[in-house]
């Protein structure tokens, strides 16, 4: 088992896997303490047998430089294949300011093939690889050096079953004509948007129920103030204050020390010092936004204007086109978008792309009266009216 410590070793190996048509990556980090993931290892492999083009790659060495690394996402030459990639991806958009292109993702893949909804990476070891993935060392802490040995073959084994995962789903993708389906699934893990929080944003997270405008002003200020004050420390934001003590913030408006103090789900150290004066100062904020500058309140969408049968009738739609496409019903669209379409929404992700010729064409006629579904035996028809 290989683990580089110095950029000239990373380089060497970069040198090699640039001559293959594909490198699996995967990463081991932490992110309980801090708001940013603390990369503590990488994996990598190229096409072989075994982990003899396998390497572990320890970014916690002091003079370790990932440029090499870097180089090889950026090299459009070969392709980088992950399982899962998002988490994976944010911490390279975020330290190297790079996103691995061309990009395959086996998670992403294995649902367009029909292999159900967030399929986990065991599984597809099991099914594809035929082998097994010692879960023992998962949840270790991955920061703390030497490595145990179970530590670096449970790593290992995230990029040596997935040279087999990948090939095999890559020969699935081509066989079947779905790689515009792939393709359009990952344009949102290649935009760097998808890795940046806007503190001006935060507050879309929080879970309100029916907040006027000005509520929604209070919030956007508060969730703006921990979001940044999170960054800038590197804390989890629930360490800076939870959404419940934010929500009672906005709910009770403290206006000084004092007041503060009596909140009742505040952390002791946001009762005091810079969190507290950021507070407050976004309560102030919030309660002189002007009226035309505050947040929307969003549209609730009341049970009565969904229509209960369409909803039901949508529900049968989207399980025969998922059974029919062999793809998981949850990709092509959620329970809520049923709950959408069947109160009058006539767009979303849904009706576009390959999930439109899929299901929201069919979807939009049955709306319309100009389909209706039929059972014959164990499948259900549609029937042109």
């Amino acid at each position: 088992m290989k683990t580089l410590r110095t950029t000239e070793d990373l380089a060497k190996f970069c040198a090699e896997a640039a001559q293959a048509p594909y490198v699996t990556v995967d990463t081991e980090f932490l992110r309980e303490r801090t708001y940013y993931s603390k990369l503590c290892l990488i994996q990598l492999a190229y096409p072989g047998n075994g982990t003899d083009d396998a390497v572990l790659v320890d970014p916690l060495v002091d003079g370790l430089d990932l440029a090499p690394l870097y180089d090889l996402f950026r090299d459009t030459g070969i392709v980088k294949v992950f399982h899962a990639a998002r988490q994976d991806l944010e911490i390279f958009a975020i330290e190297g300011d790079v996103i691995p292109s061309p990009l395959f993702d086996t998670q992403v893949a294995a649902m367009v093939c029909g292999f159900g909804e967030q399929v986990g990476y065991e599984t597809l070891v099991r099914k594809i690889a035929k082998g097994s993935v010692d879960k023992s060392s998962r949840f270790t802490d991955w920061s703390r050096r030497p490595l145990s040995d179970a530590q670096k073959i449970y790593a290992l084994a995230d990029v040596t079953h997935l040279r087999v995962v990948y090939e095999y789903l890559a020969a699935e993708i081509a066989k079947s004509g779905r790689q515009p389906w792939v393709e359009e699934e990952l344009d949102v893990l290649r935009d760097p948007a998808t890795y940046r929080v806007e503190p001006r944003d935060a507050y879309m997270r929080l879970k309100m129920r029916n907040p006027s405008p000005r509520y929604l002003a209070i919030a956007r200020e508060l969730a703006a103030f921990r979001e940044r004050y999170a960054q800038e420390q590197n804390v989890p934001r629930n360490r800076v204050f939870k959404d419940d003590a934010l929500l009672e913030l906005v709910a009770n408006k403290p206006k000084d020390l004092g007041e503060l103090s009596k909140a009742r789900l505040l952390l002791r150290e946001a009762r005091k010092g810079a969190i507290a004066d950021g507070i407050l100062a976004a309560i102030a904020a919030g309660q002189e936004v002007p009226r035309e500058q505050m947040p929307p309140a969003p549209c609730a969408k009341a049970r009565d204007q969904i229509n209960g049968a369409l909803a039901d009738l949508l529900r049968v739609l989207l399980k025969a086109k998922a059974e029919q496409a062999g793809v998981a019903q949850k990709l092509i669209a959620t329970a809520s978008d049923l709950d959408d379409i069947a109160a009058g929404t006539r767009s979303g992700a849904w009706a576009k792309g390959w999930r439109g010729e899929v299901f929201g064409q069919d979807a939009l006629r049955l709306c319309e009266g100009s389909i209706a579904l039929a059972c014959q035996g164990q499948t259900v028809k549609i029937i042109p009216l």
